[in-house]
């Protein structure tokens, strides 16, 4: 759109440049003025493709009929096309064999192209603000705009190497925590199941012997799933994982294991009852795992704070989303809890939020806990 008003431009203003030349209007019919200017018109559209035709046209109307608007712009666009020396001083020595033809036609034809090309002071003032001055500003806009496209290469290059660095630092981060769980949190735990394993092999009673078995198998679960975790953390990315690797990893948890977790806490003396209500349909896999952990965070409090509390899990099918709520019942008499760091539900209301859910939680009037989520499905 540019270079149609540009051509637009250049034939209007060269037509009135000749057509105000009493000399040129009287000796040429109009509509071969208005053809020479119609010329240097498209060649000034065409100019972003090739500026040549437009300095030939331009050369040849100076030379002819005195018409500058087609030279002044296409010493323009020489100055932001030619780079080398050498080019320079070639355009510049046409434009000077351009001046020089054009003042001899004018001592030839005598009258205002005369006065116009043929006198040096007339002559040296149109051939530098025809020639000269477009020139010098196309070379000043060229430059500019190299140093404006070196500049924003160099903030994008800056901008990647941040981007490197920050991946680069968040990597190294992440090593650090996996080499943290590994050597204290997983080992903590293997001493856990295998205290469980010689507890259940040297135990004489049937309950100790259960007890121990599902302690053992607990734990064994949670190395399984620290396991998976710190393979998440070594690998940068996930497509930084070999199938490999990723064939190792057990899938996520989801609603279809939501009734082993709750045999585990009746196991460890909580009775738990689940109400699933409405259609049970098929939802997206991650809402089933944020499902799945807000009941296992809410029976992992139930344990620290609550002790053997009754509790009931509901699992809701609304329309366009999936409820669940966990309400446990006021623990039985005084309780020692457990300590805990105090972030797991904190990062459980950051993960039902990044789905659009919102999650509630309060303490009820007959001293128990509720947990409320609504996750859209």
């Amino acid at each position: 759109m540019r270079f149609v008003l540009l051509g637009a431009g250049v034939g209007a203003l060269s037509l009135l440049v000749v057509h105000g030349q009493a000399g040129v209007r009287s000796s040429l019919p109009l509509p071969v003025l208005v053809a020479v200017a119609a010329l240097a018109g498209v060649a000034a559209w065409r100019a972003q493709r090739s500026w040549w035709p437009l300095a030939a046209v331009g050369a040849a109307a100076y030379v002819w009929l005195v018409m500058w608007p087609p030279l002044l712009v296409a010493s323009f666009f020489a100055g932001t096309a030619l780079r080398r020396a050498r080019d320079l001083a070639a355009y510049a020595g046409g434009a000077v064999v351009v001046v020089g033809l054009s003042a001899l036609v004018g001592l030839v034809q005598g009258g205002e192209h005369e006065v116009a090309t043929a006198t040096l002071g007339n002559t040296v003032l149109m051939a530098l603000a025809m020639i000269g001055l477009p020139l010098v500003l196309g070379l000043w806009y060229r430059a500019r705009r190299e140093v404006l496209e070196a500049a924003r290469e160099r903030a994008e290059r800056l901008e990647r190497e941040q981007v490197m660095r920050a991946e680069q630092a968040r990597a190294q981060e992440r090593a650090r925590i996996a080499r943290e769980m590994h050597d204290v949190v997983a080992h903590r735990v293997s001493l856990i199941v295998l205290h469980a394993g010689a507890l259940e092999v040297r135990a004489g009673d049937e309950e100790t012997v259960r007890a121990a078995a599902l302690i053992g198998g607990i734990g064994r679960e949670a190395l399984t799933n620290l396991r998976d975790v710190l393979g998440v953390l070594r690998a940068p990315r996930p497509e930084d994982a070999s199938p490999a690797e990723e064939g190792a990893l057990r899938p996520p948890p989801t609603l279809g294991d939501l009734d082993r977790l709750l045999d585990q806490s009746r196991a460890l003396g909580i009775p738990v009852t689940r109400h699933d209500e409405g259609a049970a349909r098929p939802v997206e896999a991650t809402v089933e795992r944020t499902a799945y952990r807000v009941v296992q965070e809410a029976l992992t409090n139930v344990h620290k704070h609550a002790g053997n509390a009754g509790t009931d899990v509901r699992i809701r099918y609304r329309g366009d989303e999936l409820e669940v709520e966990v309400r446990n019942e006021r623990p039985a008499g005084p309780r020692e809890e457990l300590p805990g760091a105090g972030w797991g539900l904190v990062g459980l209301r950051e993960r039902v939020e990044l789905l659009g859910g919102t999650l509630r939680t309060s303490a009820q009037d007959g001293g128990g806990f509720l947990v409320h989520a609504r996750i859209p499905a």
